[in-house]
């Protein structure tokens, strides 16, 4: 299974809700921090729904 770096590069402040939480679901807390996760569909399709306010690469 292929890893992935999110980086949450933009604010959650002024999100919905529902963007708030999903953010909180990848584990991203603050503004800078990354989390490394298994590309697999979930993961992607929350990435997905909060690509504004995040980065995303491969992790080596």
């Amino acid at each position: 299974m292929a890893k992935i770096l999110v980086k949450q590069v933009r604010s959650q402040i002024n999100c919905p809700l529902t963007q708030k939480r999903t953010l909180v679901a990848l584990g991203l807390k603050r503004l800078g921090q990354v989390v490394e996760h298994d590309s697999n569909p979930a993961v992607l399709g929350m990435v997905n729904k909060v690509k504004h306010l995040v980065s995303v690469e491969e992790a080596k």
